[in-house]
């Protein structure tokens, strides 16, 4: 873990060290995020078509999958379920 000093401009330096492991060069846009108490600085993709490939590999069979594990996982909620009232 690295600790930087925030100049009175609000600026920080990310160490070097973490700038040659993430590809960040002079120039380089980045995204600060706030997570809560937590900030983050992410490098944005260079290529954000190259970055998304390949992100839904797979295509409808994993959304398919998931969808019967809904469906079952409702399944065994509704038999859990004391059976309906007569109405009055």
């Amino acid at each position: 873990m690295s600790t930087v000093t925030v100049s009175k401009k609000g600026w920080v330096v990310i160490p070097k060290e973490i700038r040659e492991r993430h590809g960040i060069k002079p120039g380089d846009r980045v995204h600060v995020i706030e997570y809560g108490r937590t900030i983050a600085i992410v490098p944005v993709a260079k290529d954000p078509i190259a970055a998304a490939y390949g992100m839904f590999k797979g295509g409808p069979s994993m959304t398919k999958g998931l969808l019967e594990d809904r469906q079952e996982e409702l399944e065994r909620e509704e038999r859990d379920l004391p059976p309906p009232r007569p109405l009055s």
